[in-house]
């Protein structure tokens, strides 16, 4: 048997009922073969795989709670600290009711190779809740937030772990753990992305998951001899991702006919008019359905389904398995030749397996989403120097670790033999990096 199903056959045993991570860590290793096979005496002497596939630590908490009827909830708090070989754990906290153990440690080993390819100091991390933000008051929200920060405190800092926003946590609930955290510890320093302009945030950090996506995806079509302009975009999702990615995109010419949340889609085939959607889910929290009331011509389907709508450049930027072996195919038959990953693995293997098959343009969320977390980073070094860039620096500063982080995946992927095979490429170029720390610090 191989190192790499050893492996993976080890974690599945050890980490039963998390489907999640046993996918997240088969992809990886699958695509690692060839540099695994090429050094199996030396990380198997080393024990690199199964310190690799081991978080470092796994927090796990209780989060009571007063609801605004005066009633006592308690949801569930993870912190994953996975992988600090590189640097402090960094990585974002999800408050969503899917969320568990499994969930998180799957986005925390994602997070170590993303944070690796963005060439900042990160290691990775992973954190959240099973509380659901939908539907409860800002005091209910700000409540959860104190009591689930009132245990986290302990086990982050700003040279230790750095959580920041994901699913479910936005700049109202940075905020409100921002606060707990100075109220408890007395520090005021950057131990959270994501925050405030007011109170140490960093301008462009909104923007620079979305933008970023379409940063690399530029830069793999002109590659590959292609760009935007003229193309026919869809994009899952209505949160900052999609939104930021819609802006961008549209700048560059494209146009972007679909959105969705989790409860359906809308299709304009005059393109998606971007100040209605920032009203809609920025403003007023509302459905992106909502969005047919101010552009009658639009409409909107309730359910799965977004991704029958013909395209040339599919950017899927909801959440993780959202994007099967059936959309995929369809994608293909549409004429779609490119799809970049704004949320976490979005696609299935199946999905995955078909794109690089196919020699399609396929672009990986751990490298086409890793504009959040790099910003997150430049918002720490802001921090730091107590000193605040100006839109235009970070921006800038962002599309250069992009056009890097594509670089590096293109070159990787070429040195080993698979040109043009990104997901190869961006999984052996975030890996080599950490392996090398990882040796050179001895067995920790």
């Amino acid at each position: 048997m191989s190192y790499v199903d050893e492996i993976y056959e080890r974690v599945v045993a050890q980490n039963p009922g998390e489907p999640e991570f046993h996918q997240a860590v088969k992809e990886v290793l699958d695509s690692l073969k060839l540099v695994i096979d090429a050094n199996e005496e030396k990380f198997r002497r080393e024990g690199i795989l199964e310190r690799f596939t081991e978080p470092e630590r796994v927090v796990s908490f209780r989060v009571p709670w007063i609801d605004d009827n005066g009633a006592v909830q308690v949801n569930k708090g993870y912190r994953v600290q996975f992988n600090s070989a590189i640097g402090p754990y960094k990585g974002g906290l999800r408050f969503h009711p899917s969320v568990n153990q499994s969930i998180l440690k799957f986005l925390g080993f994602e997070q170590t190779l993303k944070n690796s390819l963005t060439g900042l100091p990160m290691g990775g991390g992973k954190g959240g809740s099973n509380f659901d933000p939908k539907g409860k008051s800002d005091r209910e929200v700000m409540a959860f937030c104190q009591s689930f920060m009132t245990e986290l405190y302990r086990h982050i800092g700003k040279d230790t772990d750095i959580p920041a926003g994901d699913i479910g946590v936005g700049g109202r609930e940075v905020g409100y753990l921002f606060g707990q955290y100075k109220r408890i510890t007395g520090l005021y320093e950057g131990v959270l992305t994501g925050k405030g302009l007011t109170f140490g945030g960093s301008l462009a950090r909104t923007q620079a998951t979305g933008y970023g996506l379409v940063y690399i995806l530029n830069e793999m079509l002109k590659h590959n001899g292609k760009d935007m302009a003229g193309k026919t975009v869809v994009v899952s999702g209505s949160g900052n991702v999609a939104i930021y990615a819609t802006e961008k995109a549209q700048q560059l010419g494209a146009k972007v006919v679909a959105l969705s949340d989790s409860n359906g889609y809308i299709y304009d085939k005059d393109g998606i008019q971007l100040d209605i959607v920032k009203e809609i889910k920025e403003v007023r929290r509302g459905r992106i359905k909502e969005y047919v009331d101010e552009v009658p011509t639009a409409v909107y389907t309730e359910g799965r389904g977004i991704w029958s709508i013909p395209c040339d450049i599919a950017l899927p930027c909801a959440t993780q398995n959202e994007l099967n072996l059936d959309d995929a195919q369809t994608l293909l038959a549409n004429g779609c030749f490119a799809v970049a990953e704004g949320a976490n693995m979005p696609s299935t293997r199946e999905a995955t397996d078909l794109f690089v098959e196919k020699k399609i343009l396929f672009m990986p969320g751990k490298a086409a989403n890793a504009g959040g977390v790099a910003t997150s980073g430049l918002e720490q070094s802001q921090n730091s120097l107590r000193m605040s860039w100006s839109f235009e620096e970070v921006d800038d500063k962002l599309h250069t670790i992009m056009v890097n982080i594509f670089a590096k995946v293109s070159e990787a992927a070429e040195r080993y033999g698979v040109a043009g095979n990104y997901v190869a490429g961006a999984n052996i170029a975030g890996f080599e990096k950490v392996v090398e720390a990882m040796l050179g610090q001895g067995i920790v």
